[in-house]
């Protein structure tokens, strides 16, 4: 089973940027799609972005020209760039394998805010 971990949230003004990490354990990391989630407050948790093995990405309609997200599998690690960053972008973000199974890691809380 793929255990997962997540970092690189934080505090940050609207129009800013932040890079999420997500390391996964194991060494077939590179033969998953990977996506990134995220969960506001009451909110159902939501997929923002996939990418392939191969590398082709996929986003939600609402990050769309803002976010990008990338994979490095030597390094068995997936990332989230994030590019003008709004207030509705605030909620906690995971990782996890594309389609979502398994264990979720503990996420990372990214907070937009003036």
């Amino acid at each position: 089973q793929v255990q997962l971990v997540e970092s690189g949230g934080g505090l940050v003004q609207p129009g800013g940027s932040l890079r999420l990490s997500c390391v996964a354990s194991g060494s077939i990391f590179g033969i998953y799609a990977m996506g990134w989630y995220r969960q506001a407050p009451g909110k159902q948790r939501e997929l923002v972005a996939r990418i392939t093995n191969g590398g082709s990405t996929n986003y939600a309609d609402s990050v769309k020209g803002r976010f990008t997200i990338s994979r490095d599998n030597a390094k068995s690690t997936v990332y989230l760039q994030m590019n003008s960053l709004k207030p509705e972008d605030t909620a906690v973000y995971y990782c996890n394998v594309f389609p979502a199974r398994g264990s979720w890691g503990q996420g990372t809380l990214v907070t937009v805010s003036s």
